[in-house]
């Protein structure tokens, strides 16, 4: 594994990780698997979050290409955000991780409170 990231400016596990840091980002790119959302949608998904920090989490994730925002014309204003093809090539990750934590959580081993 040490070769392939000699290969790059960064190590591609460092650049993953620093794409999907943040504390919302998995969580809206797991919700927006399911569905095109509007803002508001997502809100209620994730009540604890603010809407300043998930306004920067969307264009964060939207930087990085893995969502798209699409505005629509009309008043109020409709805004939909969606994953890119780049965005569902994550998607099996995140599965894997949903995978991982119910076995997790099957055996006991959950047992702090998150």
């Amino acid at each position: 594994m040490r070769d392939n990231c000699q290969k790059f400016d960064i190590c591609p596990m460092i650049l993953v990780q620093q794409i999907l840091a943040g504390k919302w980002k998995i969580l809206i790119l797991w919700y927006l698997s399911y569905n095109v959302l509007r803002f508001s949608d997502i809100q209620k998904l994730l009540p604890n979050v603010t809407t300043k920090m998930l306004t920067q989490q969307l264009r964060s994730l939207e930087e990085d290409n893995l969502i798209y925002r699409k505005v629509y014309p009309v008043v109020p204003p409709k805004v939909e955000y969606g994953l890119t093809e780049v965005g569902k090539k994550v998607i099996p990750i995140l599965n894997q991780m949903h995978t991982f934590g119910s076995e997790y959580l099957s055996n006991n081993l959950g047992q702090h409170n998150y």
